[in-house]
């Protein structure tokens, strides 16, 4: 199927859903730090350095990120009941609030976009919602993804 000429233009599709997506998103927080908001979400705690290669930064980055992140009231750190030197990073209510708000902004955005589009597009994206969820689902094969998940 990779030989397929369609798959490019597929590519390209799906780099200017994700434009989109990036364009309604709320811009209170970095990309990182949503992005470790949702993993926290979807994994539950972390350490420091799970989430840094998670999100493919250094350690310090991480640690000024969650810093920010708990000044905010967002995430909290907290001792590892397993190891008493470690510390887990958890999602806060508010966190989980934020992201929530988050999403939803991006889905009414998008909401919006389609409200505007003939029926038949409407229909066609609709239509495509399997496969962009089958794509989620590799992305979750990923090492990093799945060990987020604790998989």
């Amino acid at each position: 199927m990779s030989n397929d000429p369609t798959t490019g233009d597929i590519g390209q599709v799906a780099y200017v859903l994700a434009s989109l997506l990036l364009a309604q998103r709320p811009r209170d927080l970095s990309l990182t730090a949503m992005s470790t908001l949702a993993a926290l979400d979807r994994a539950g705690p972390r350490r420091l350095g799970e989430l840094a290669v998670g999100e493919g930064v250094t350690q310090p980055s991480m640690t000024t990120l969650v810093t920010h992140l708990e000044e905010r009231g967002l995430v909290e750190r907290r001792r590892d009941p397993d190891d008493g030197r470690g510390v887990l990073v958890s999602i806060t209510p508010a966190g989980r609030a934020h992201l929530d708000r988050g999403r939803r902004a991006v889905a009414a955005g998008f909401s919006a976009r389609i409200g505007r589009l003939p029926r038949e597009d409407a229909r066609a994206l609709l239509a495509a919602g399997p496969a962009v969820r089958r794509l989620l689902d590799l992305a979750d094969a990923c090492p990093v993804r799945a060990q987020e998940r604790g998989r």
